[in-house]
């Protein structure tokens, strides 16, 4: 199977299996997504969704987040990890929308991505999400299922977030990133797929004989 074949196969898969992509991330506004998917670095989108609704309850907003301060944010958020660098982050950003935005979230990926915390990542995720434009936010997840499906031979994200934009309609990114990562979590998971079992690995690659290893 050609890598076009393999990529027409997956679309129609994931569309079959998850016609509707709702956040996995629980948000009421713009700030609240983007400290959500923040916290959502090296810690489950479950767990933030626990954390979240009780520091959004408090703060829901930058200036209230400010006026809540790192030390109330940083016991919040403790079971999502790096809490402290999490915290700090947060209280800067806000300060920062406050202070440059007007308390409003930007809508460029260049004043996302200079906010403190705020990755590459994070705000293709902001912009696809919160915005709606069309990007293709790749984490360690959908990495590992590019490489697996033969959509690309990237060793680190980047090059793989290239090549999926290359081989995928630019009209289907947003709704393919949130479908990759569903179909990883529930099919394809790091221990419970090695290249071999799950219905996409095996049609895409039905003679692979030994376990694929991915690329980090």
């Amino acid at each position: 199977m050609k890598k076009k074949d393999r990529a027409n196969f997956i679309m129609d898969k994931l569309e079959q299996l998850y016609p509707e992509t709702p956040s996995p991330l629980k948000h009421n506004n713009l700030f609240e997504l983007l400290v959500a998917v923040l916290l959502s670095a090296q810690c489950t989108d479950e767990r933030v969704n626990k954390v979240t609704p009780i520091l959004f309850s408090q703060a829901s907003d930058p200036s209230s987040m400010l006026k809540l301060g790192k030390e109330k944010v940083h016991n919040i958020i403790r079971p999502c990890g790096l809490s402290p660098q999490k915290s700090k982050a947060i209280i800067e950003l806000s300060d920062i929308l406050l202070t440059t935005y007007n308390g409003e979230v930007p809508s460029y990926e260049k004043d996302l991505e200079s906010l403190p915390g705020v990755g590459h990542k994070t705000a293709s995720v902001v912009l696809s999400q919160g915005f709606g434009f069309q990007t293709f936010p790749v984490d360690t997840h959908i990495h590992r299922l590019a490489q697996r499906w033969g959509l690309t031979n990237g060793k680190n994200v980047k090059q793989t977030e290239a090549d999926l934009k290359k081989i995928f309609p630019e009209q289907r990114w947003n709704k393919l990133h949130l479908q990759i990562i569903f179909y990883g979590r529930e099919y394809c998971t790091a221990r419970g797929c090695d290249g071999r079992i799950c219905e996409i690995c095996k049609t895409c690659y039905p003679n692979r004989k030994k376990p694929f290893i991915s690329n980090k």
